[in-house]
């Protein structure tokens, strides 16, 4: 995940059908017409494309056999949640930027409803399984983009265009972090404001615990790795308008978070949403076993749903 300073220098499943599978899109449908829908999913969805692709150079005790985005939190991995962030909003409509060892985040939604439901079969070489649970899953639509295993990010945004469509917004987030934003406050702010590209602007997270002492030094509060009071980082979680596609065509070796970054806070067209909250990347392994003991202890602050 790039965590660019802000202002820095230029630096399926129980009564579920599979209705439509190519080499990149799984879309989901319900089969049971007496499951109620989110009436917000047709007021306000939105897609979110998500970067998938790198190599996690600096978790490659775990990365060397799956990639970053597949790394668990609890029984789910890191991926699972983040879309649940912006599902349980409204937004179930998902773009994947495939890289490094997409094949494996392909199987995990291939298999989905394999790995989570309870099935019924009967041995044979044309019987169909009978899936028994439902999940709030069953809405999602999930496009999975091959963008190229070496691909920088500007490339991948720019290769997944075409499903984006003629959307006139859309979300962009990393596949390593997690928060308890509200997305669609962020939205808001980026149509208020009617700019090209607005980030979230998060606090980084601090290295060392925070403790309060009271005037006999005694420890009244003690916060391990709270979020950092002061300064501003890039968080991701992204809202864009489709014109900054107009700043991507610069190849397969361009960052994001570079060239066309700077071109738009120069042309005044990059905003920053502020956002107080809980924010955590996953980018070390001391911040994975973090989250993990955040989500086991059944503190996470992310886990809005």
């Amino acid at each position: 995940m790039r965590k660019t300073g802000v202002g820095a220098a230029p630096a399926p499943f129980a009564g579920l059908m599979i209705f439509g599978i190519d080499s990149l899109t799984i879309r989901t449908t319900l089969s049971n017409d007496s499951q109620s829908v989110d009436p917000l999913f047709h007021r306000a969805s939105m897609k979110v494309v998500i970067l998938c692709g790198g190599r996690g150079t600096r978790l490659r005790e775990e990365t060397e056999f799956r990639p970053k985005p597949m790394l668990p939190i609890g029984r789910q991995p890191i991926l699972w949640h983040i879309m649940k962030i912006y599902a349980s909003q409204g937004h179930k409509d998902f773009i994947l930027c495939l890289g490094y060892k997409g094949e494996m985040i392909k199987d995990f939604f291939r298999n989905y409803h394999w790995m989570i439901s309870d099935v019924t079969l009967r041995l044979g070489r044309t019987t169909e399984p009978q899936f028994h649970n439902h999940y709030a899953e069953e809405e999602w639509t999930v496009t999975l983009a091959d963008t190229g295993e070496n691909t920088l990010t500007a490339g991948r945004i720019w290769r997944i265009r075409q499903y984006v469509g003629e959307d006139e917004h859309f979300f962009i987030t990393y596949g390593d972090g997690v928060g308890n934003l509200d997305v669609n406050a962020a939205l808001e702010f980026h149509r208020r404001h009617a700019r090209i590209l607005t980030l979230t602007a998060v606090h980084p997270p601090g290295r060392f615990g925070d403790i309060s002492l009271d005037n006999m030094d005694i420890v009244s509060e003690f916060n391990e790795k709270p979020q950092a009071e002061g300064g501003w980082i890039n968080g991701g979680f992204f809202v864009a308008s489709r014109r900054v596609f107009e700043y991507l065509d610069v190849g397969d070796d361009v960052m994001f978070e570079h060239e066309p970054m700077r071109r738009l806070a120069a042309e005044r067209q990059l905003l920053a949403y502020r956002h107080n909250g809980f924010w955590q990347p996953m980018d070390t392994f001391q911040e994975f076993t973090l989250l993990n003991r955040l989500w086991n202890e059944g503190k996470a602050p992310w886990k809005t749903w």
